[in-house]
């Protein structure tokens, strides 16, 4: 759904439900498996009781809270619009083109061994910093997705002006 003026990008809903309920069911499993912790003090089994609650809470809020973003860019009207939906509320921001100072891919992760991900970084000219395509977006571990992305977004600031 794009036209010259419009850029539409949505999360992938799907990868994100599939992390949460992997979350939960790793969650239930350490909470079941360690349930049987003596009172002592803090020993393994208790560490990995407590993990399992951590990740069941974080991943039964993921299930409740989560949802999809949708960011959409448009040279017509010189705006960013980013719109997050979940179950219970949707919520929009917008950014002005006149307000964005810099744009540059960002990292999360770790260099030695882990995954890094990717995602754009708008710097407004406030100084404050406003991650895009971070999460559950396609190509999020591809840095040249987010380097095109950012190519992209770049040219469409410059050409509406």
């Amino acid at each position: 759904m794009t036209s010259s003026n419009t850029w539409i990008t949505e999360s992938n809903t799907t990868n994100q439900t599939i992390a949460v309920v992997g979350m939960t069911v790793v969650g239930i499993a350490l909470a079941i498996g360690f349930r049987h912790f003596d009172s002592s003090g803090l020993t393994n089994s208790l560490a990995g009781f407590l993990l399992g609650l951590l990740l069941l809470l974080v991943g039964l809020g993921g299930l409740l809270f989560g949802g999809k973003q949708i960011i959409t860019v448009d040279t017509k009207k010189r705006l960013i619009i980013i719109e997050s939906k979940n179950r219970f509320s949707t919520k929009n921001s917008k950014i002005r083109f006149n307000d964005i100072k810099e744009v540059y891919v960002g990292e999360l992760g770790d260099n030695e061994g882990g995954s890094i991900s990717y995602h754009l970084v708008i710097q407004l000219k406030t100084g404050k910093e406003i991650r895009l395509f971070f999460g559950f977006f396609d190509g999020q571990y591809d840095k040249s997705v987010s380097e095109a992305r950012c190519r992209r977004l770049i040219q469409c600031l410059q050409t509406s002006n």
